[in-house]
């Protein structure tokens, strides 16, 4: 990449726009550590030293019998049987830092679940005696991950139809246009509601339902930009020379449409956190039990006595939200034609 190629002088301007950039390398490192959320929060040991072999129980089961016990079940790794059996093959177990996963229970807690932050639990617990900040770890990616990914799927079929709508126009424009509007009109939430109490929504599943609405949104930008690239004159000598259509939207529209929709994509992100945290509060979402920043939000609706629940969601929440804004901020600015 020259340093004269548009490429790089975006990046100097995202760069220069400090909030933004300041922003998108805070919103990578929550990003990355919430995919390293087994690593860090998990009841299980990530590796074990037993009888001269290194095991390794995050991706392998090991029953009871492995270690010695007598039931076929998986291994209680916090249980004092373990600790006994590696004490007397003389091995060792590799911990991570929080010895806790989703759905792990404190049974040792000083007074009656939820319970404020301390040191075993430096956020508190629910309801349950769950650790919430390793609830809040596991939401955060499961969040990350669906906003993300909607977002991708929404761009891809969104730039395809507005594509279509925009370079071929006529008929073909008015027809898409009025198929979104009877799809626009039709009630999300009622139709979740619905197949919610038939079938028992999960991660795929939801995003499938929410990308079905979802692509929608993008369709607008390229669709505009579709319609306004067609009247240039390089588009219409391509056409008069018998270029390929598809080839003339690849090569030369998409490229410059691409810049309304990159400065769009992280507003969409927001949107699609935003609608699964609601969904998961209103308890149409992720399955009973599943960590999520909506599911957290609805332990502090639940518990309003324990002020640190309704902190943590809301500051959770409020921060990737606010981040991705930024970052959104700093493309819009990155990519204006206005700027030299």
């Amino acid at each position: 990449m020259s340093a004269s190629s548009p490429a790089s002088r975006r990046w100097k301007r995202f760069r220069a726009h400090k909030r933004g950039y300041w922003s998108l390398i805070l919103f990578a490192w929550v990003f990355a550590f919430s995919l390293a959320s087994d690593f860090l929060c998990n009841d299980r040991p990530l590796v074990i030293s037993y009888q001269g072999r290194f095991l390794f129980p995050l991706w392998n089961y090991y029953p009871e019998t492995r270690f010695g016990g007598t039931l076929d079940l998986e291994t209680d790794y916090s249980g004092p049987e373990f600790g006994k059996a590696l004490d007397q093959a003389k091995g060792w177990a590799l911990w991570p830092p929080i010895r806790y996963n989703p759905s792990s229970v404190n049974l040792d807690l000083p007074s009656p679940a939820p319970t404020p932050p301390s040191m075993q639990n430096i956020l508190g617990t629910d309801d349950q005696g769950r650790d919430v900040f390793t609830r809040l770890l596991y939401g955060l990616r499961t969040s990350l991950v669906f906003g993300l990914s909607l977002a991708l799927i929404s761009s891809m079929v969104g730039i395809f139809a507005g594509a279509v709508q925009g370079y071929f126009g006529g008929w073909i424009d008015l027809l898409f246009q009025r198929s979104m509007e009877i799809w626009a009109g039709l009630p999300l939430l009622f139709i979740l509601m619905i197949l919610s109490s038939l079938i028992q929504p999960t991660f795929i599943w939801l995003l499938g339902m929410m990308a079905l609405f979802g692509w929608m949104e993008p369709v607008a930008l390229v669709r505009a930009e579709f319609l306004r690239a067609r009247q240039h004159l390089y588009v219409k000598s391509a056409k008069v020379l018998g270029v390929h259509p598809f080839w003339i939207v690849v090569r030369h529209i998409l490229p410059n449409a691409m810049t309304s929709v990159l400065s769009f994509f992280p507003f969409l992100v927001s949107h699609s956190i935003a609608t699964l945290t609601a969904l998961d509060f209103l308890g149409f979402g992720l399955p009973p039990g599943t960590a999520s920043l909506g599911e957290l939000l609805q332990q502090a609706k639940t518990n309003l006595f324990s002020p640190w629940l309704g902190l943590t969601s809301f500051f959770s929440i409020a921060l990737i939200l606010v981040l991705i804004t930024f970052i959104g901020e700093g493309l819009r600015d990155a990519y204006d034609p206005r700027t030299s």
